[in-house]
Protein backbone atom coordinates (compact mmCIF):
# COMPACT_ATOMS: atom_id res chain seq x y z
CA UNK A 1 0.00 0.00 0.00
CA UNK A 2 1.06 3.60 0.01
CA UNK A 3 3.58 4.98 2.69
CA UNK A 4 1.94 6.01 6.32
CA UNK A 5 1.82 9.66 5.75
CA UNK A 6 0.15 10.05 2.53
CA UNK A 7 -2.64 7.00 3.60
CA UNK A 8 -3.04 9.19 6.64
CA UNK A 9 -3.58 12.18 3.94
CA UNK A 10 -5.93 10.50 1.75
CA UNK A 11 -7.88 8.94 4.41
CA UNK A 12 -8.49 12.60 6.46
CA UNK A 13 -8.93 14.09 2.62
CA UNK A 14 -11.75 11.13 1.72
CA UNK A 15 -13.24 11.28 5.25
CA UNK A 16 -14.20 14.69 4.77
CA UNK A 17 -15.40 14.37 1.43
CA UNK A 18 -17.24 11.02 2.37
CA UNK A 19 -18.71 13.29 5.34
CA UNK A 20 -20.13 15.25 3.69
CA UNK A 21 -22.04 13.20 1.42
CA UNK A 22 -22.84 11.01 4.84
CA UNK A 23 -24.22 14.37 6.33
CA UNK A 24 -27.30 14.91 7.49
CA UNK A 25 -30.43 15.26 5.09
CA UNK A 26 -29.14 12.33 2.56
CA UNK A 27 -31.04 9.10 1.83
CA UNK A 28 -30.21 5.84 3.00
CA UNK A 29 -29.26 4.42 -0.21
CA UNK A 30 -27.03 7.42 -0.77
CA UNK A 31 -25.08 7.23 2.35
CA UNK A 32 -24.38 3.56 2.19
CA UNK A 33 -22.84 3.98 -1.24
CA UNK A 34 -20.88 6.76 0.05
CA UNK A 35 -19.45 4.14 2.90
CA UNK A 36 -18.30 1.73 -0.09
CA UNK A 37 -17.14 4.24 -2.17
CA UNK A 38 -15.31 6.15 0.17
CA UNK A 39 -13.17 2.38 1.48
CA UNK A 40 -12.08 1.85 -1.86
CA UNK A 41 -10.96 5.73 -3.01
CA UNK A 42 -9.78 6.17 0.13
CA UNK A 43 -8.70 3.48 2.08
CA UNK A 44 -6.54 1.14 -0.22
CA UNK A 45 -8.88 -1.89 -0.77
CA UNK A 46 -9.99 -2.87 -4.58
CA UNK A 47 -13.53 -3.59 -3.13
CA UNK A 48 -16.22 -3.02 -0.72
CA UNK A 49 -19.15 -4.94 0.25
CA UNK A 50 -22.15 -3.75 2.82
CA UNK A 51 -24.45 -5.92 4.15
CA UNK A 52 -27.36 -3.64 6.15
CA UNK A 53 -28.87 -5.29 8.35
CA UNK A 54 -32.85 -5.72 8.82
CA UNK A 55 -35.01 -5.45 11.69
CA UNK A 56 -35.49 -9.34 11.35
CA UNK A 57 -32.23 -9.91 11.88
CA UNK A 58 -31.17 -10.83 8.19
CA UNK A 59 -28.45 -8.91 6.29
CA UNK A 60 -28.64 -7.76 2.59
CA UNK A 61 -25.88 -6.61 0.44
CA UNK A 62 -27.17 -2.95 0.06
CA UNK A 63 -23.93 -1.59 -1.47
CA UNK A 64 -21.05 -2.67 -3.44
CA UNK A 65 -17.50 -0.50 -4.86
CA UNK A 66 -14.82 -1.45 -6.77
CA UNK A 67 -16.03 -4.66 -8.84
CA UNK A 68 -18.46 -4.94 -11.23
CA UNK A 69 -18.16 -8.77 -11.05
CA UNK A 70 -18.82 -9.00 -7.10
CA UNK A 71 -21.71 -6.15 -7.51
CA UNK A 72 -23.30 -8.12 -9.80
CA UNK A 73 -22.95 -11.23 -8.03
CA UNK A 74 -23.82 -9.99 -4.58
CA UNK A 75 -25.98 -6.64 -5.10
CA UNK A 76 -29.60 -7.57 -3.30
CA UNK A 77 -28.33 -11.23 -2.09
CA UNK A 78 -30.25 -11.69 1.55
CA UNK A 79 -28.26 -14.21 4.09
CA UNK A 80 -29.79 -15.60 7.49
CA UNK A 81 -28.89 -13.80 10.72
CA UNK A 82 -26.31 -15.82 11.93
CA UNK A 83 -24.41 -15.89 8.15
CA UNK A 84 -20.97 -14.33 9.98
CA UNK A 85 -21.09 -16.61 13.28
CA UNK A 86 -18.99 -19.41 12.19
CA UNK A 87 -16.49 -16.99 10.77
CA UNK A 88 -16.41 -14.94 13.15
CA UNK A 89 -15.52 -17.93 15.70
CA UNK A 90 -12.36 -18.37 13.63
CA UNK A 91 -11.65 -15.02 13.41
CA UNK A 92 -8.46 -13.12 15.27
CA UNK A 93 -9.79 -9.83 16.86
CA UNK A 94 -8.10 -6.60 15.05
CA UNK A 95 -9.59 -3.75 17.35
CA UNK A 96 -13.10 -3.71 16.29
CA UNK A 97 -12.22 -5.75 13.33
CA UNK A 98 -12.49 -9.35 12.48
CA UNK A 99 -9.61 -10.84 10.18
CA UNK A 100 -10.85 -14.69 9.12
CA UNK A 101 -7.52 -16.40 7.25
CA UNK A 102 -7.66 -18.30 4.72
CA UNK A 103 -5.68 -21.12 6.48
CA UNK A 104 -8.67 -21.29 9.15
CA UNK A 105 -11.56 -21.80 6.93
CA UNK A 106 -12.99 -25.98 6.90
CA UNK A 107 -12.99 -27.84 3.85
CA UNK A 108 -15.70 -27.79 1.58
CA UNK A 109 -17.58 -25.59 -0.83
CA UNK A 110 -16.78 -21.75 -0.66
CA UNK A 111 -20.09 -19.43 0.37
CA UNK A 112 -20.06 -16.04 -1.75
CA UNK A 113 -17.99 -14.32 -4.17
CA UNK A 114 -13.95 -14.70 -4.58
CA UNK A 115 -11.64 -12.13 -6.28
CA UNK A 116 -9.73 -13.82 -9.11
CA UNK A 117 -6.35 -13.38 -8.04
CA UNK A 118 -3.26 -15.47 -8.08
CA UNK A 119 -2.95 -17.99 -5.05
CA UNK A 120 0.36 -16.53 -2.89
CA UNK A 121 2.89 -18.44 -1.32
CA UNK A 122 4.51 -15.57 1.03
CA UNK A 123 2.14 -16.16 4.70
CA UNK A 124 1.48 -12.64 4.86
CA UNK A 125 0.26 -11.33 1.32
CA UNK A 126 -3.21 -11.12 1.23
CA UNK A 127 -5.52 -14.97 -0.05
CA UNK A 128 -8.60 -14.69 -2.47
CA UNK A 129 -10.04 -16.54 0.94
CA UNK A 130 -8.82 -14.20 3.32
CA UNK A 131 -11.67 -12.05 4.90
CA UNK A 132 -11.80 -8.79 6.79
CA UNK A 133 -14.58 -7.51 8.36
CA UNK A 134 -15.98 -4.01 10.25
CA UNK A 135 -19.00 -4.53 12.19
CA UNK A 136 -21.28 -1.19 11.72
CA UNK A 137 -23.05 0.06 14.79
CA UNK A 138 -25.52 2.92 15.91
CA UNK A 139 -24.20 5.15 18.99
CA UNK A 140 -26.30 2.86 21.06
CA UNK A 141 -24.66 -0.25 20.03
CA UNK A 142 -27.22 -1.89 17.92
CA UNK A 143 -25.31 -3.92 15.22
CA UNK A 144 -26.69 -1.81 11.79
CA UNK A 145 -24.65 -3.24 9.16
CA UNK A 146 -21.57 -5.15 8.02
CA UNK A 147 -18.45 -3.84 6.13
CA UNK A 148 -16.41 -6.01 4.35
CA UNK A 149 -12.96 -5.17 2.46
CA UNK A 150 -11.00 -7.74 -0.12
CA UNK A 151 -7.90 -6.28 -2.21
CA UNK A 152 -5.31 -4.59 -0.27
CA UNK A 153 -3.90 -2.24 -3.13
CA UNK A 154 -0.57 -3.93 -2.47
CA UNK A 155 -1.28 -6.79 -1.81
CA UNK A 156 -0.47 -7.79 1.34
CA UNK A 157 -2.38 -8.18 4.79
CA UNK A 158 -3.34 -4.71 6.57
CA UNK A 159 -0.57 -3.21 9.10
CA UNK A 160 -1.75 -1.30 12.11
CA UNK A 161 -1.97 2.24 10.38
CA UNK A 162 -4.67 0.60 7.43
CA UNK A 163 -6.53 -1.08 10.81
CA UNK A 164 -7.03 1.79 12.73
CA UNK A 165 -8.11 3.65 9.92
CA UNK A 166 -11.09 1.15 8.98
CA UNK A 167 -11.98 1.06 12.38
CA UNK A 168 -12.67 5.16 12.76
CA UNK A 169 -14.13 4.77 9.11
CA UNK A 170 -16.52 2.03 10.34
CA UNK A 171 -17.48 3.81 12.90
CA UNK A 172 -18.50 6.79 11.41
CA UNK A 173 -20.20 4.86 8.76
CA UNK A 174 -22.43 3.03 11.34
CA UNK A 175 -23.26 6.72 13.00
CA UNK A 176 -24.00 8.14 9.12
CA UNK A 177 -26.00 4.78 8.72
CA UNK A 178 -27.92 5.18 12.04
CA UNK A 179 -28.68 8.70 10.91
CA UNK A 180 -29.65 8.22 7.29
CA UNK A 181 -32.16 5.75 8.61
CA UNK A 182 -33.74 8.18 11.34
CA UNK A 183 -33.66 10.62 8.21
CA UNK A 184 -35.33 8.37 6.08
CA UNK A 185 -38.06 7.53 8.59
CA UNK A 186 -38.33 11.18 9.67
CA UNK A 187 -38.74 12.35 5.99
CA UNK A 188 -41.55 9.49 5.27
CA UNK A 189 -43.18 10.60 8.48
CA UNK A 190 -43.24 14.23 7.95
CA UNK A 191 -45.14 13.43 4.69
CA UNK A 192 -47.89 11.78 6.36
CA UNK A 193 -48.06 14.40 8.95
CA UNK A 194 -48.43 17.88 7.15
CA UNK A 195 -51.83 18.00 7.53
CA UNK A 196 -52.65 16.97 11.08
CA UNK A 197 -50.87 18.87 14.08
CA UNK A 198 -51.55 16.04 16.37
CA UNK A 199 -49.51 13.68 14.24
CA UNK A 200 -46.90 16.45 14.09
CA UNK A 201 -46.63 16.66 17.88
CA UNK A 202 -46.58 13.23 18.46
CA UNK A 203 -43.72 12.77 16.28
CA UNK A 204 -41.75 15.63 16.73
CA UNK A 205 -41.68 14.96 20.99
CA UNK A 206 -41.01 11.12 20.30
CA UNK A 207 -38.37 11.76 17.84
CA UNK A 208 -34.50 10.37 18.23
CA UNK A 209 -33.11 13.82 17.15
CA UNK A 210 -33.13 16.41 19.12
CA UNK A 211 -35.93 18.96 17.17
CA UNK A 212 -36.84 22.54 17.18
CA UNK A 213 -39.06 24.92 15.95
CA UNK A 214 -37.69 28.98 15.33
CA UNK A 215 -40.07 31.88 14.58
CA UNK A 216 -38.53 33.10 11.21
CA UNK A 217 -40.59 35.93 10.47
CA UNK A 218 -42.24 38.82 12.28
CA UNK A 219 -40.69 40.69 15.87
CA UNK A 220 -40.46 37.21 17.49
CA UNK A 221 -37.39 36.15 14.45
CA UNK A 222 -35.05 33.78 15.62
CA UNK A 223 -36.92 32.99 19.05
CA UNK A 224 -37.33 29.23 20.15
CA UNK A 225 -40.99 28.49 19.30
CA UNK A 226 -40.83 24.30 20.90
CA UNK A 227 -38.30 21.64 21.47
CA UNK A 228 -38.66 18.30 22.18
CA UNK A 229 -36.51 16.18 24.60
CA UNK A 230 -34.18 15.28 22.85
CA UNK A 231 -33.06 18.53 21.79
CA UNK A 232 -33.14 19.06 25.61
CA UNK A 233 -30.64 15.70 26.19
CA UNK A 234 -28.76 16.75 23.52
CA UNK A 235 -28.37 20.43 24.76
CA UNK A 236 -28.80 20.58 28.59
CA UNK A 237 -31.08 23.14 29.06
CA UNK A 238 -34.89 22.51 30.52
CA UNK A 239 -37.84 23.52 27.90
CA UNK A 240 -38.48 26.33 30.09
CA UNK A 241 -34.44 27.62 29.72
CA UNK A 242 -34.56 27.60 25.80
CA UNK A 243 -38.41 28.86 24.52
CA UNK A 244 -38.29 32.14 24.20
CA UNK A 245 -34.75 32.68 23.94
CA UNK A 246 -32.88 33.48 20.82
CA UNK A 247 -31.14 30.63 19.36
CA UNK A 248 -27.92 32.14 17.68
CA UNK A 249 -27.09 33.36 21.28
CA UNK A 250 -26.14 29.60 21.82
CA UNK A 251 -24.19 29.42 18.71
CA UNK A 252 -20.16 30.27 18.23
CA UNK A 253 -19.38 31.81 15.29
CA UNK A 254 -16.41 30.17 13.70
CA UNK A 255 -15.80 33.97 11.52
CA UNK A 256 -17.92 37.08 11.77
CA UNK A 257 -20.90 37.17 9.87
CA UNK A 258 -21.30 33.02 9.88
CA UNK A 259 -25.10 32.92 11.44
CA UNK A 260 -25.98 36.13 8.82
CA UNK A 261 -24.67 34.00 5.80
CA UNK A 262 -26.06 31.31 6.93
CA UNK A 263 -29.64 32.82 7.29
CA UNK A 264 -28.95 33.97 3.25
CA UNK A 265 -28.77 30.59 2.30
CA UNK A 266 -31.73 29.10 4.19
CA UNK A 267 -33.98 31.69 2.71
CA UNK A 268 -32.68 31.08 -0.59
CA UNK A 269 -32.51 27.52 -0.96
CA UNK A 270 -35.43 24.96 -2.34
CA UNK A 271 -34.83 22.50 0.39
CA UNK A 272 -33.51 21.56 3.97
CA UNK A 273 -30.01 23.75 4.56
CA UNK A 274 -27.50 21.30 6.28
CA UNK A 275 -25.33 23.05 8.86
CA UNK A 276 -22.54 21.92 11.75
CA UNK A 277 -22.60 24.54 14.36
CA UNK A 278 -20.53 24.68 18.02
CA UNK A 279 -22.99 24.83 20.23
CA UNK A 280 -22.55 26.03 23.99
CA UNK A 281 -24.09 23.81 26.41
CA UNK A 282 -26.16 24.77 30.00
CA UNK A 283 -22.81 23.32 31.68
CA UNK A 284 -20.50 25.78 29.58
CA UNK A 285 -19.09 22.88 27.74
CA UNK A 286 -18.94 23.47 23.79
CA UNK A 287 -20.28 20.41 21.89
CA UNK A 288 -20.91 20.44 17.56
CA UNK A 289 -24.23 19.76 16.60
CA UNK A 290 -24.95 18.59 13.08
CA UNK A 291 -28.51 18.30 11.37
CA UNK A 292 -30.93 20.28 9.04
CA UNK A 293 -33.01 23.40 9.03
CA UNK A 294 -36.10 23.96 6.49
CA UNK A 295 -38.14 26.83 6.37
CA UNK A 296 -42.12 25.46 6.80
CA UNK A 297 -44.78 28.00 5.52
CA UNK A 298 -47.54 27.56 7.85
CA UNK A 299 -50.43 29.01 5.55
CA UNK A 300 -51.97 32.38 4.60
CA UNK A 301 -51.61 34.96 7.37
CA UNK A 302 -49.28 33.09 9.70
CA UNK A 303 -45.46 33.67 10.04
CA UNK A 304 -42.84 31.33 9.12
CA UNK A 305 -40.81 29.23 10.81
CA UNK A 306 -37.69 27.06 10.96
CA UNK A 307 -37.67 23.23 12.11
CA UNK A 308 -34.47 21.94 12.35
CA UNK A 309 -33.36 18.66 13.77
CA UNK A 310 -29.96 18.51 15.41
CA UNK A 311 -27.54 15.76 16.66
CA UNK A 312 -24.85 15.97 18.82
CA UNK A 313 -21.28 14.88 16.03
CA UNK A 314 -19.18 15.62 18.56
CA UNK A 315 -17.76 12.59 18.28
CA UNK A 316 -17.12 12.56 14.70
CA UNK A 317 -15.30 15.70 14.96
CA UNK A 318 -12.79 14.53 17.10
CA UNK A 319 -12.75 11.08 15.08
CA UNK A 320 -11.54 13.78 12.35
CA UNK A 321 -9.55 16.04 14.53
CA UNK A 322 -8.02 12.52 15.39
CA UNK A 323 -7.34 11.88 11.65
CA UNK A 324 -5.52 15.28 11.31
CA UNK A 325 -3.44 14.72 14.54
CA UNK A 326 -2.65 11.23 12.99
CA UNK A 327 -1.80 12.87 9.20
CA UNK A 328 0.94 15.35 10.69
CA UNK A 329 2.79 13.68 13.95
CA UNK A 330 5.10 10.91 13.92
CA UNK A 331 2.90 7.72 15.50
CA UNK A 332 5.63 6.78 17.71
CA UNK A 333 7.37 9.62 19.27
CA UNK A 334 4.01 12.35 18.56
CA UNK A 335 6.27 14.31 17.29
CA UNK A 336 5.25 16.52 13.71
CA UNK A 337 5.95 14.39 11.15
CA UNK A 338 7.66 15.96 8.08
CA UNK A 339 4.08 17.33 6.45
CA UNK A 340 3.87 19.09 9.56
CA UNK A 341 7.31 20.17 9.55
CA UNK A 342 6.70 21.57 5.66
CA UNK A 343 3.53 23.50 6.88
CA UNK A 344 5.52 25.25 9.53
CA UNK A 345 8.40 26.03 7.51
CA UNK A 346 6.43 27.85 5.24
CA UNK A 347 5.01 30.06 7.49
CA UNK A 348 8.26 30.77 8.84
CA UNK A 349 9.89 31.02 5.51
CA UNK A 350 7.34 33.84 4.67
CA UNK A 351 8.08 35.32 8.31
CA UNK A 352 11.61 35.59 7.71
CA UNK A 353 10.98 36.99 3.89
CA UNK A 354 8.84 39.90 6.01
CA UNK A 355 11.08 40.68 8.82
CA UNK A 356 14.65 39.96 7.18
CA UNK A 357 15.56 37.81 10.34
CA UNK A 358 16.65 35.01 10.05
CA UNK A 359 16.32 31.06 11.43
CA UNK A 360 17.95 27.93 11.49
CA UNK A 361 17.02 24.24 10.48
CA UNK A 362 18.92 21.49 12.51
CA UNK A 363 19.34 17.51 11.21
CA UNK A 364 19.84 15.78 14.00
CA UNK A 365 21.36 11.97 13.58
CA UNK A 366 21.40 9.30 16.50
CA UNK A 367 25.49 7.84 16.85
CA UNK A 368 25.46 4.30 17.46
CA UNK A 369 21.46 3.58 17.87
CA UNK A 370 21.67 0.47 15.83
CA UNK A 371 23.58 -0.95 18.50
CA UNK A 372 20.45 0.04 21.14
CA UNK A 373 18.50 -2.10 18.34
CA UNK A 374 20.35 -5.16 18.29
CA UNK A 375 21.36 -5.39 22.01
CA UNK A 376 17.77 -4.50 23.06
CA UNK A 377 15.09 -5.07 20.81
CA UNK A 378 13.22 -2.56 18.84
CA UNK A 379 10.65 -2.59 21.42
CA UNK A 380 13.55 -0.82 23.95
CA UNK A 381 14.64 0.84 21.00
CA UNK A 382 11.14 2.51 20.89
CA UNK A 383 10.81 4.04 24.16
CA UNK A 384 14.31 4.88 24.03
CA UNK A 385 13.48 7.16 20.91
CA UNK A 386 10.33 8.52 22.71
CA UNK A 387 13.17 9.53 25.75
CA UNK A 388 15.13 11.00 23.18
CA UNK A 389 11.77 13.34 21.73
CA UNK A 390 10.68 14.03 25.22
CA UNK A 391 14.19 15.46 25.68
CA UNK A 392 14.64 16.86 22.45
CA UNK A 393 11.30 19.19 23.19
CA UNK A 394 12.42 19.96 26.66
CA UNK A 395 15.66 21.58 25.66
CA UNK A 396 14.53 23.76 22.28
CA UNK A 397 13.24 26.97 22.70
CA UNK A 398 8.97 28.16 23.22
CA UNK A 399 8.32 28.17 19.37
CA UNK A 400 10.61 26.06 18.09
CA UNK A 401 9.42 22.67 16.02
CA UNK A 402 10.98 19.34 16.70
CA UNK A 403 9.87 16.43 14.02
CA UNK A 404 10.88 12.88 13.34
CA UNK A 405 12.08 12.53 10.15
CA UNK A 406 11.98 8.69 10.46
CA UNK A 407 14.15 6.13 11.55
CA UNK A 408 16.70 7.93 14.16
CA UNK A 409 16.81 11.20 12.49
CA UNK A 410 14.85 14.49 13.41
CA UNK A 411 15.29 17.79 12.65
CA UNK A 412 14.37 21.16 14.27
CA UNK A 413 13.07 24.41 12.92
CA UNK A 414 14.16 27.39 14.90
CA UNK A 415 13.13 30.84 14.52
CA UNK A 416 14.99 34.09 14.59
CA UNK A 417 18.29 32.62 16.05
CA UNK A 418 22.01 32.78 15.02
CA UNK A 419 25.37 33.23 16.71
CA UNK A 420 25.80 32.62 20.32
CA UNK A 421 22.25 31.64 21.02
CA UNK A 422 22.41 28.73 18.11
CA UNK A 423 25.91 27.84 19.67
CA UNK A 424 23.81 27.54 23.12
CA UNK A 425 21.14 25.44 21.59
CA UNK A 426 23.01 23.43 19.84
CA UNK A 427 25.46 22.25 22.87
CA UNK A 428 21.87 22.17 24.85
CA UNK A 429 20.61 19.31 22.14
CA UNK A 430 24.06 17.86 22.15
CA UNK A 431 24.36 17.13 25.85
CA UNK A 432 20.82 16.21 25.76
CA UNK A 433 21.12 13.48 24.08
CA UNK A 434 23.99 11.73 25.26
CA UNK A 435 22.72 11.64 28.65
CA UNK A 436 22.51 8.15 29.52
CA UNK A 437 18.97 6.41 28.29
CA UNK A 438 17.22 4.43 31.05
CA UNK A 439 18.17 0.97 31.05
CA UNK A 440 20.28 1.49 28.54
CA UNK A 441 24.25 1.31 28.19
CA UNK A 442 24.62 2.20 24.92
CA UNK A 443 26.29 5.43 24.57
CA UNK A 444 23.93 7.45 22.54
CA UNK A 445 25.30 10.94 21.11
CA UNK A 446 23.86 13.05 18.21
CA UNK A 447 25.55 14.33 14.93
CA UNK A 448 24.21 17.75 13.99
CA UNK A 449 23.96 19.83 11.00
CA UNK A 450 22.67 22.91 9.95
CA UNK A 451 21.02 25.14 7.06
CA UNK A 452 20.02 28.56 7.80
CA UNK A 453 16.68 29.77 6.91
CA UNK A 454 16.85 33.48 4.91
CA UNK A 455 14.50 35.18 3.41
CA UNK A 456 16.56 33.75 0.57
CA UNK A 457 15.89 30.00 0.98
CA UNK A 458 14.08 28.18 -1.46
CA UNK A 459 12.23 24.91 0.19
CA UNK A 460 12.68 22.47 2.62
CA UNK A 461 13.70 19.72 0.67
CA UNK A 462 16.94 21.80 -0.31
CA UNK A 463 17.92 23.00 3.40
CA UNK A 464 17.62 19.36 4.86
CA UNK A 465 20.27 18.34 1.99
CA UNK A 466 21.91 21.27 3.48
CA UNK A 467 21.98 20.51 6.96
CA UNK A 468 22.06 16.50 6.05
CA UNK A 469 25.95 16.99 4.80
CA UNK A 470 26.59 19.36 7.58
CA UNK A 471 25.50 16.70 9.89
CA UNK A 472 27.93 14.00 7.98
CA UNK A 473 31.00 16.52 8.27
CA UNK A 474 30.46 16.32 11.89
CA UNK A 475 29.84 13.14 12.50
CA UNK A 476 33.30 12.80 10.20
CA UNK A 477 35.12 15.00 12.42
CA UNK A 478 33.39 13.73 15.45
CA UNK A 479 34.61 10.13 14.77
CA UNK A 480 38.34 11.76 13.98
Amino acid sequence: MQNEPTVRMTAVRRLYEVSARMGAGRSLAETLQAVVDGVVDGLGFGIAVLNLRHPDGKFEVIAVAGSPEAKKALLGTVSAADIFDAEFDIADKWGGLRFVPHERLPEGEVIGWVPEIPVPTDPDAWHPLDALFAPLHSPDGELVGMLSVDLPEDQRRPGQIHRELLEIFATQAGLAIDKARLTDQLLAEKARLEASETTFRLVFEGAGNGMATIAFDGPESGRILRVNHAFCRITGYTPNQLIGTVLVDYLREEDAGQTSREIELLSAGHGPYRFERTFRRTDGNDIWLGGTAAIVDQGKDQPRIVLIQIDDVTARKDAERELQHHAAHDPLTGLPNRRLLQHRFNSALQRSRQTGRRGVLLFCDLNHFKQVNDKYGHEAGDRALREIADRLLTEVRHGDTVARLGGDEFAILAEDIDGDDLDVLMRRIDESISKPLDGIDVPVTASIGTAVVSPYASDLNELLRTADNAMYEAKRHRSH
